[in-house]
């Protein structure tokens, strides 16, 4: 197959999803580079079937039959790579190159250890996140548990690949060390391929190799790579996290039901699914020179990415999964995180906590349910409000390390974790918030799923909220590893739907509810004003390029471009205008549940939100 970007014209990528195999065609046409005809099939990683080629070439009949683009040879002449029809002169037939992401069978699971929790530790987990992985747990020696403890929980895991790190270059060997001897006594079986022996990735103490080395040859497979943390001001992840992906093929996928046939079948690695969205939200975020917050909620898990500028005005790349929030198996433990309140108040009609309760535990219990009335669509979109707000905080929790190459930390900030935890993501800096899942890209209206952006993430100053249209940001990914200007150019035209500009002052509390905020308008033209406590719309024809300015009304309110000061922007109008939110941060709702209601319904109804 065609890897050289010159030669391309037509691409097929697959993501390999938990529940479904999406197929996507790309194109080269006249316009350019464009996503024209996509296909699903149930992926088939699981028994009965336990083969995921099956799904995957379901998923690219139907790509044949809605197209009536020939991609596959006939039977008999399937064979490795030989399964694709040869690109050929006529433009209806054949592909230059199949490409694919995957986050079957659990996606990447991962378990990481170090010395220090807050230090080594976390290093290790920003290295496994940002490759991709399911952080299962992290362990530490300070992290309050026996030895027999952390024993039990390994054995427990099972997870597909250990990261061990502790100690800087040149320090104690003595607990890297006791660390290593915990993870041969636990001595964990990787989920697939009972017969093999666990990936264990070393990136401590380099004076402790030897010795963890001897330690661990005993029971696993082990790949040395420089330390996470080589210093106490220094982070080092890139090696670690690609010897993440080099295991991640070797040792996760080749072993997985069926992967061996998908390899085969592509000429460029298999990525993570989180990985391919996260190089995606990087490469975008960096060229446009934004500040970007990016989500994936989905139904077990919220993966949450984001691209900031440090101190020194660099460009910082974070990602999260919370891997207990989700929209439908996991939606018990977005009730019990938020409780029954969090979630109601955000309601535009009356339950009762025991009916709020059964609802979303049927949800559990049938999770690919879809809302069948307004009052159960509503219900979905509190739980994603909850959702996004609770990510987002284990998201600005972790967001304060560094991604990539070698970057420096100050000392002072090692030792003071808790004081500058939230400084990297900072809400008045953003510039793009993307929404992806199923609640939000596939929500009936765009205004509803930019209500849940707004609302969840309590976003503040000025922002443009875009969702992805049909989750197309995993095939972008990995396309973007061979062709980056085709990637960035369907990103732009087919993926990337921007939906609405969204203003919210932030003020003082003391201010009172009735006060003006701000005043705004529209190429010179006054189009409102911002109200304390309330939500105002301004319409807009999609596509226009248009000169916003809003004028705060006192030197206490930020609206944007800093306390008192006027935020002056030219955009390109989202197909729902501009977003007035006159509610302070962060979000309080009223103490009476008839209140709630009157308030969501007035929200609801100037948004243009159906509300019965």
């Amino acid at each position: 197959m065609k890897t050289d970007p010159a030669t391309l014209r037509t691409v097929l990528v697959t993501d390999c999803g938990s529940t479904t195999t999406k197929a996507l065609l790309f194109q080269k046409t006249a316009e350019g580079w464009r996503q024209t005809y996509r296909g699903e099939a149930p992926t088939t990683v699981e028994q009965p079937v336990a083969d995921v080629t099956a799904g995957a070439l379901n998923a690219f009949a139907e790509v044949e039959e809605v197209s009536g683009h020939a991609i596959l040879a006939p039977d008999g002449a399937r064979d490795g790579a030989a399964l694709f029809v040869e690109s050929s002169d006529d433009a209806a037939r054949g592909i230059d190159l199949y490409l694919s992401t995957s986050s079957a069978g659990g996606g990447l699971q991962m378990t990481v250890a170090g010395v220090v929790r807050q230090m080594s530790a976390e290093s290790a987990e920003r290295a496994a996140l940002s490759a991709g992985a399911i952080v299962m747990d992290a362990i530490s020696a300070d992290d309050g548990r026996e030895d027999h403890e952390r024993i039990q929980r390994l054995r427990h895991l099972r997870p597909d690949i250990v990261l061990l790190t502790g100690g800087v270059d040149g320090g104690s060997q003595e607990h890297v060390v006791e660390m290593a001897e915990t993870l041969v006594a636990a001595s964990p079986r990787p989920r697939f391929g009972d017969s093999l022996r666990l990936p264990v990735i070393y990136a401590g103490n380099s004076d402790a190799t030897e010795d963890v080395r001897r330690i661990l040859e005993k029971t696993a497979q082990v790949a040395v790579v420089d330390n996470v943390r080589p210093t106490l001001e220094a982070e080092n992840l890139s090696p670690a996290r690609e010897a993440i992906h080099e295991f991640f093929l070797a040792h996760v996928m080749s072993h997985s039901p069926g992967y061996d046939k998908l390899l085969r079948w592509t000429p460029v690695p298999v990525m993570p699914t989180p990985a391919a969205v996260g190089d995606m939200v990087r490469d975008y975020a960096e060229a446009a020179g934004q500040a970007v917050l990016c989500v994936d909620i989905g139904g077990a898990t919220t993966d949450v990415f984001s691209v900031f500028e440090n101190r020194r005005g660099e460009p910082v790349f974070n990602r999260t999964v919370s891997a207990n929030l989700g929209m439908s198996y996991s939606v018990a433990n977005v009730l019990i995180e938020a409780g029954v309140e969090s979630i109601r108040r955000w309601l535009p009609y009356e339950i009762e906590p025991p009916a709020l309760r059964d609802r979303l535990r049927n949800k559990m219990i049938r999770p690919t349910s879809i809302p069948q009335t307004l009052e159960d669509l509503w219900l979905e979109q509190a739980v994603c409000r909850e959702a996004l707000r609770l990510a987002l905080f284990h998201h600005r929790s972790l967001a304060v390390g560094l991604s990539g190459v070698q970057q420096q930390r100050g000392i002072a900030d090692i030792f003071s974790q808790t004081a500058s935890r939230a400084d990297l993501v900072d809400m008045m800096r953003l510039d793009l918030v993307i929404g992806s899942g199923g609640v939000l890209s596939h929500a009936p209206d765009r205004m509803s799923a930019a209500l849940m952006i707004l609302e969840g993430f309590e976003l503040q100053g000025f922002t443009q909220i875009a969702v992805d249209s049909i989750f197309m940001m995993p095939h972008l990914g990995v396309l973007a590893s061979v062709h980056p200007d085709a990637a960035r150019e369907i990103f732009l035209h087919d993926c990337l739907v921007s939906v609405a500009h969204a203003v919210v002052p932030v003020f003082p509390r003391k201010r009172p509810a009735e006060s003006v905020l701000a005043h705004v308008s529209v190429d010179g033209r006054s189009a409102g004003t911002i109200t304390a406590g309330r939500v105002g719309h301004i319409e807009l024809e999609p596509g226009a390029a248009v000169r916003l300015t809003v004028e705060p009304a006192g030197r206490s309110i930020d609206v944007g471009a800093g306390a008192g000061a006027t935020l002056e922007r030219e955009l390109t109008a989202g197909l729902c205008g501009v977003v007035l939110d006159g509610r302070n941060r962060p979000l309080r709702t009223p103490a009476s549940t008839e209140e709630q209601i009157v308030e969501r319904d007035a929200v609801m109804a100037e948004l243009g939100l159906a509300v019965s």
